[in-house]
């Protein structure tokens, strides 16, 4: 997910908070640099590129090149200026996505999680922020896009082992937003014909600050 507008340490696991959730708000510097400094950038897809359009396959392999392909979307997410990149942003389809986003307190939460599944919210806890939104795969575009104040996405770590993420407003948006990339939706799939439209004309005028892939 596109911002709004406006020595090497081995990752060995989450801390779990007292209600089971992961704490990734401890360390976050340090966390996201590691990776990064082991990973190497790659260009981002863009809308019309058939891996960002269909689901992404489920993670069954547990090893050395998930943890290279973590580390290498955390180094192509720093070099876009983004808060949260999917694995099929960097033309892989697996599902794997990493994020360093703030919620709206500003506290800062940095991770990743494979094979993620968005809980569905009972009605009570659907409170809708209508924020803007932007996406590094629909670069220079931003429009406004209405989606729960509240996320809860079920997945596993780097090892395998269950995990549970909640966040509230920004960040449960990028906690949304990747989970749809992994599953084959843009952000400006869930818009209306005229705002899709607009936010292509944006994505055409502009001039991404990051490399990407071309559409053949």
């Amino acid at each position: 997910m596109a911002q709004q507008e406006t020595g090497e340490q081995i990752f060995t696991g989450y801390a779990l908070d007292d209600d089971g959730y992961i704490v990734d708000t401890e360390d976050c510097e340090a966390r996201e640099l590691a990776h990064r400094e082991r990973g190497t950038s790659r260009p981002i897809t863009v809308v019309g590129n058939p891996v960002l359009h269909h689901e992404c396959k489920d993670v069954t392999e547990f090893g050395p090149e998930l943890a290279a392909l973590v580390d290498d979307m955390f180094a192509s997410q720093k070099t876009a200026e983004g808060v949260g990149l999917a694995a099929n942003q960097i033309g892989v389809g697996l599902k794997v996505f990493v994020y360093d986003c703030p919620d709206d307190e500003g506290v800062r939460h940095t991770g990743h999680v494979i094979n993620p599944v968005l809980v569905d919210l009972p009605a009570e806890r659907r409170h809708l922020d209508d924020s803007n939104e932007g996406c590094l795969s629909v670069p220079t575009a931003y429009a406004s896009l209405a989606r729960p104040d509240y996320a809860e996405v079920h997945g596993q770590d780097l090892h395998g082992n269950p995990i549970k993420v909640r966040g509230t407003g920004y960040f449960a948006r990028c906690l949304q937003h990747e989970t749809d990339h992994l599953y084959g939706f843009l952000y400006i799939d869930k818009l209306s014909k005229r705002d899709r439209k607009d936010a292509l004309r944006q994505m055409e005028e502009g001039t991404p600050r990051y490399e990407t892939v071309p559409n053949d």
